[in-house]
């Protein structure tokens, strides 16, 4: 299974994006978001994928992080949501917005998204709110593991009196601003920036 892609992109649409591999183009499916956020055609390409194997076909699906990868997983997991969907959820709001209007049960921020109607929207926030958790662990963790301190920094926003959830969301945000190796006090900094938006 491919988990990783790192090359060159050679062309990009909407949804899609082909990765040059050493001369091998890899069709990716990917969000809005995601594909913007590429350097552009001809330029290094990074991406974390999902690979699915189907009877007929191998389909690749293209993530700029581990945060995206993991609500890419959790959405498909509430009913009415497929793998196109997600997507379309996840390129119309940034995970750190997706998890605020999950926690916050904001389904009108989720039902932005074109596709997603009242009731998904509805299913979405209250299937989703108990599993938060599984979605904002993914960057704190892979931030700690790196050698920074987000797990520490989520430690002192809690303690502070902000909810689990609402702590990963700051700190995940703030990891992905200030990089990996950044320090506890900082990324507390920066958290309660983001906490305060």
């Amino acid at each position: 299974m491919i988990g990783k892609l790192s090359g060159t992109l050679d062309s990009h649409g909407d949804g899609w994006a082909i990765v040059d591999v050493r001369g091998v183009g890899y069709l990716v499916n990917a969000s809005a978001r995601t594909i913007g956020g590429l350097a552009g055609v001809g330029k290094p390409a990074r991406l974390l994928i999902e690979t699915r194997v189907t009877d007929e076909r191998v389909v690749l699906y293209g993530f700029r992080d581990a945060a995206e990868r993991a609500w890419f997983r959790l959405l498909q997991g509430v009913q009415g949501v497929g793998p196109r969907l997600a997507l379309a959820v996840l390129g119309t709001l940034a995970v750190d917005d997706l998890a605020r209007a999950i926690a916050a049960g904001d389904r009108a921020a989720v039902g932005r998204t074109h596709g997603v109607g009242p009731k998904l929207a509805q299913r979405i926030v209250t299937e989703l709110k108990d599993k938060i958790d599984v979605a904002l662990s993914a960057p704190a963790e892979a931030a700690a593991q790196a050698g920074g301190d987000g797990a520490d920094a989520v430690s002192v926003l809690v303690n502070l009196g902000y909810g689990r959830s609402e702590a990963f969301a700051a700190i995940a945000g703030a990891a992905r601003t200030l990089g990996t190796d950044a320090r506890v006090e900082d990324l507390v900094r920066a958290g309660l920036r983001e906490l305060a938006r």
